[in-house]
């Protein structure tokens, strides 16, 4: 039967469910060639409904094959209800009754990775958003809430391990060689929480002693072959649990907790109610196989699926519009872990980083939109930046304005209110208003108001009076929809640098930190008692999701470098100052003049190479230049090459001026000693490995880069060696043999070889396309695995900007064949691959009209799915 056209979804029209389901019972029976879903629904009509003569409507989609249909166990024939495409219409229902259907569906066959479906040998299920559907009928949306028991039958040789939310309540052996284990969740979820597994996986186990003194047994489920790499997860997951104890007063619910890795995963993990499905790359950890980027993202995202058990779980959403009140709401509580395990400042930069080259670019392009949108045709294309990640700085911003107490205090109060229940971000707002006192009828704007603002600031210095004046103005640009903006609330969180370096007072109390509440079009701040003209310290952490305007000289942004007390906008000074260096590098490209490196960019470096007091983790991050990638986002037109050719020169002028500070800072951190993905020695890996990518651009690094990859110890050293003996050209053959000897070693390893697989596919050495063409048909690959496509095609066409961008338009036509290879296969990997195309505006020609003509080649494909059909669409 044929797709029916896709429908514009509208927030305006959302009713509630004529119906409601207060028990879900669920057998399936797994077999290889077809597995078969019996439902059992208690149903009753809403009395929250007006139409209380509406149909039942029980949502499917896929090759879901109806065998039956009863109600109250009497058998309906056809002539009884409907049965559309993706509807199961029943008719003149009483006031409440029992529905009951038997399905089959072919698991095997499933290769969009929603519903459920095969992961290699293991059945395993994603639910959200709608992929329930995909199992069984079902009224598939968030405010239907149901408890669910689950009764799972399968080969027991094939399947010992079968699993499903909630506990475990009766286990038995059949005579057929067969077995069964049923689960019963006591707590009311969606469907989009449910969950199944069933496979041969083995088990690391451990236990968490709860507030109240419960005792739960925890579980992380991987094949055996990788229970060497689940500590890190464990020991992750009870910080998680004591840290939301303590810092939220959430204390875990069920009798058990656990995890299952799995390999073939479009998200990074979901987080299930008591039974959290991870992608293997999310949870497993090994120092020999893992880089401490990826130990902290495996801590990170743990906590992140373990928060949702109050943020998304306990308190779920009403529907998809309110999608960011669970995420943007749990993304900042896993950034406050992490910060809280780590180091603040440096989580904070990295935050930032992402934020300004990812959302900012989206709010920025054709698909902008707000965090809570007005209507959407897919929901799956609203899993995004701007949801999670500007959805988590409004929270952020609830705990500048309220602060840390209040703030508490508002949590607790929309948990306590809400628990069991399907809730809109306009509850959680008001929880904070009634827990401050506050009227937040401005702040809703956030929500409701697409694009990034932007503060422009000018000051004033009155030697006279000693008053410091910053006038400040706030605007935000048009954006798809909505043309005019209204003023944000905007926390200007600021200190002034005296010419000591020192943090000035700047109120009778003492403070030497405020934070200034921006509510007008246009405002001024007149601070009294200042001696001396400062150099004013703005939006410190990034206070707000905003862009700066702000005329800092050289000589200013050098300073604050040097003194700020609020470590983010010390390295954020350093970026500005190197980006005001590569704006005028790219425009001395792009005119073809010389490029000449600028001396007070050095000697700021130089400086900061000095100074011994700060965090080897920040100086990392201070030296690394801004991205290509956040240079496209920060120009109106992106000249690529002349962007690579600036950033190119400034990296190497830089390596010359700096060498001798820079070989001495390797040879420093490169002392041996015994693995640990602490702070500090994260810190060490991450300066020494920013030195010695600076000293390959010098005949100094190869040498050095040869020897670390063969003595490394860890993924963290041996990666960053591989990859910087790779992007060298004078290190060609040392490469080679790198290379060669990585695959070797880690051929078995599937998360190391997609590593491999993005070292080669970023290498922005010419021939790029040709590298990733051959290295499609290798072995490490395949077009079946998430993990894989995103690091070789992903890989190359969102980081391997010279190359992918090639103006023969050679890049886009490689993208656009993958993309359409992918469209029924596997429709959400096919969408996220064609975000690099939707910025043609931004670029010149010829780039402009093959980007342009890629998209339209998309949209001319038959039978293209919505979830590519609604980005492109907006696109063009």
């Amino acid at each position: 039967m044929k797709d029916p056209l896709p429908q514009t979804i509208y927030l305006k029209d959302y009713q509630v469910s004529p119906f409601l389901v207060d028990t879900t019972d669920l057998v399936f029976d797994l077999g290889d060639e077809q597995t078969r879903v019996t439902t059992k629904l208690a149903v009753r009509r809403n009395p929250a409904s007006t139409d209380q003569v509406a149909s039942l409507e029980l949502n499917s989609k896929g090759s879901v094959e109806l065998q039956w249909v009863e109600v109250d166990g009497q058998r309906l024939d056809n002539s009884a209800f409907s049965l559309t495409h993706n509807l199961l219409i029943l008719p003149n229902l009483p006031a409440s009754c029992v529905i009951s259907t038997e399905v089959s569906i072919q698991p095997q066959l499933n290769t969009s990775m929603m519903g459920l479906y095969r992961s290699r040998t293991m059945y395993c299920t994603q639910c959200e958003a709608e992929g329930f559907r995909r199992i069984t009928y079902f009224p598939d949306r968030p405010d239907i809430m149901s408890v669910f028991t689950v009764k799972i039958i399968a080969d027991k040789v094939s399947y010992p391990v079968l699993l499903s939310n909630g506990n475990a309540i009766e286990r038995a052996d059949l005579d057929d060689g067969r077995h069964t284990v049923t689960w019963h969740d006591p707590f009311k979820k969606p469907s989009h929480l449910f969950a199944l597994v069933a496979g041969t996986l083995s088990a690391v186990e451990d236990s968490f002693t709860t507030m109240s003194g419960r005792d739960i047994p925890l579980q992380i489920f991987v094949e055996e072959k990788d229970l060497d790499k689940c500590a890190h997860a464990m020991l992750s997951l009870k910080n998680s649990m004591r840290w939301d104890e303590e810092v939220y007063g959430r204390e875990y619910d069920l009798d058990i907790f656990m995890i299952v890795a799995v390999d073939d995963f479009n998200m990074g993990a979901m987080e299930n109610k008591g039974l959290n499905i991870f992608n293997t790359s999310a949870v497993l950890a090994n120092p020999k196989t893992t880089t401490d980027a990826a130990f902290l993202r495996v801590e990170g995202i743990v906590a992140h699926e373990y928060f949702h058990n109050w943020s998304g779980n306990r308190v779920n959403v009403r529907d998809w519009f309110q999608l960011s009140l669970k995420e943007g709401f749990t993304v900042f509580r896993d950034s406050q872990f992490s910060s809280d395990m780590n180091s603040p400042t440096v989580k904070r930069i990295e935050d930032v980083s992402f934020l300004r080259t990812h959302q900012f670019a989206e709010d920025g392009g054709p698909m902008s939109h707000q965090v809570q949108p007005d209507s959407y045709m897919e929901i799956n294309n609203f899993y995004t930046v701007t949801v999670y990640e500007k959805g988590s700085e409004i929270v952020r911003m609830y705990h500048s304005l309220l602060g840390a107490e209040t703030y508490r205090k508002g949590s607790d109060l929309y948990f306590d209110r809400h628990d069991g229940e399907a809730v809109t971000i306009e509850e959680f707002v008001s929880a904070m208003e009634d827990a401050s006192g506050r009227d937040l009828t401005q702040f809703r704007r956030w929500y409701k108001q697409s694009g990034t603002p932007v503060l422009k600031v000018r000051s004033a210095y009155d030697a006279t009076a000693k008053t410091f004046s910053l006038n400040v103005e706030q605007s935000c640009p048009a954006t798809p929809g909505q043309s005019e903006k209204l003023p944000f609330l905007i926390p200007v969180k600021l200190g002034l640098v005296g010419a000591d370096g020192a943090d000035m007072v700047l109120d009778d109390a003492g403070q030497t930190e405020v934070v200034f509440e921006m509510t007008e079009a246009s405002q001024q701040l007149v601070i009294e008692n200042i001696d001396e003209r400062p150099v004013p310290s703005l939006l410190r952490g990034l206070s707000a999701p905003v862009k700066l305007d702000y005329p800092y000289s050289a000589e200013q942004l050098a300073h604050l470098m040097a003194n700020d007390s609020d470590g983010f906008n010390r390295w954020d000074a350093s970026q500005a100052l190197s980006l005001s260096v590569l704006n005028q590098l790219m425009h001395d490209s792009l005119h073809e003049r010389p490029m000449i490196l600028d001396g007070q960019l050095v000697e700021a470096y130089k400086a900061l190479l000095s100074d011994t007091s700060l965090d080897p983790a920040m100086v990392a991050l201070m030296l690394q230049l801004p991205t290509e990638a956040l240079l496209h986002e920060n120009t109106d037109i992106i000249h690529v090459t002349a962007i690579h050719d600036a950033r190119s020169f400034l990296r190497t002028a830089l390596a010359g001026c700096l060498a001798s500070q820079l070989e001495a800072i390797y040879h420093h951190y490169n002392a041996k000693q015994a693995y640990a993905p602490n702070v500090q020695q994260m810190g060490g890996r991450s300066l020494k490995n920013t030195a010695l990518g600076y000293l390959m651009l010098v005949d100094r690094g190869v040498e050095l880069a040869w020897a670390q990859f063969q003595s490394a110890d860890n993924m963290t050293d041996q990666a960053a060696a591989l990859t910087a003996l790779v992007n060298c050209p004078e290190a060609s053959d040392y490469a080679a043999k790198a290379l060669s000897q990585f695959e070797e070693q880690f051929r078995d390893e599937a998360l190391v070889m997609n590593l491999w697989l993005q070292v080669q596919a970023t290498n922005a050495q010419p021939n790029g396309l040709e590298r990733v063409q051959t290295l499609m048909d290798h072995s490490a690959f395949s077009m079946s695995n998430p993990n894989k496509i995103r690091s070789l095609i992903g890989g190359f066409a969102n980081a391997n900007h010279i190359n992918f961008h090639n103006p023969d338009g050679s890049g886009y036509q490689f993208l656009t064949e993958q993309i359409l290879a992918l469209n029924t296969v596997n429709p959400q990997v096919a969408a996220r691959l064609v975000t690099p195309l939707t910025k043609w505006k931004k670029f010149p020609e010829p780039n402009r009209e093959l980007m342009k003509q890629a998209l339209q080649n998309i949209a001319n494909k038959p039978n293209l799915v919505k979830d590519l059909q609604e980005i492109v669409s907006k696109s063009l």
